[in-house]
């Protein structure tokens, strides 16, 4: 019986970059399925989370990141733009975004046509691994698309002609996340359990053995 899981995750989120490539293994390996759930990132969702944070809390995350990077074997890099803008006069997030809107609605798009897992992982390398200069730009996030299985130019036109459906979509995957246990990314909802975090992989996969995980056959 393949197991299915629930995957709450964002393009701004260096960890969700992180886990996806372990999810892409586990999912080609083992009968089990993830139903793909994109979501806003906290800066666009509640963008005063980040005027309360003691200081301590970013220094610690910009040595996290590096580290668990390294630490996984994944290239990593800040990327360039960010893809949430960011008002450096008064360190604000503007309501309006050039980037993470369409983003995320492509990513639900391609999770709709059953390629959302692969969509992510190839979109967040592109993003995130330092590999690619001004990924917005060109036809960067159209041959990510392709190479995750989709018609590129089908993609976007979709995504053009259904915007604010597609938005409506990722309202509700942040509303049944936090009725799932955590509001934070990347986060794994399984039999009712939230593991939030990409350092919770090994306690999900855990979980998964325990609910009769097997290989997939051949």
């Amino acid at each position: 019986m393949t197991l299915t899981y629930d995957l709450y995750w964002s393009f701004r989120s260096p960890y969700s970059y992180m886990i996806t490539p372990r999810l892409m293994a586990l999912e080609t390996e083992f009968d089990v399925k993830g139903v793909i759930r994109p979501v806003y990132p906290l800066a666009v969702r509640t963008p005063e989370f980040f005027e309360t944070r003691d200081p301590l809390w970013f220094s610690y995350f910009l040595t996290d990141i590096h580290r668990e990077a390294a630490f996984l074997g994944v290239p990593f890099a800040w990327p360039r733009p960010d893809p949430v803008y960011m008002d450096m006069a008064t360190r604000t997030y503007p309501k309006e975004q050039p980037h993470i809107h369409r983003l995320t609605q492509m990513g639900v798009a391609a999770a709709e046509r059953g390629k959302g897992l692969a969509y992510l992982t190839e979109v967040s390398r592109t993003i995130w691994s330092g590999e690619v200069e001004n990924w917005h730009e060109g036809d960067h996030l159209a041959r990510a698309a392709e190479r995750a299985g989709l018609d590129a130019t089908e993609l976007a036109a979709a995504v053009d002609a259904e915007a604010d459906r597609l938005d409506a979509v990722v309202e509700a995957n942040q509303v049944a996340q936090r009725q799932a246990g955590h509001y934070g990314v990347p986060m794994i909802a399984f039999n009712n359990e939230p593991f939030f975090g990409q350092d919770r992989f090994d306690q999900f996969r855990w979980r998964l053995e325990q609910q009769g995980l097997t290989r997939r056959a051949g």
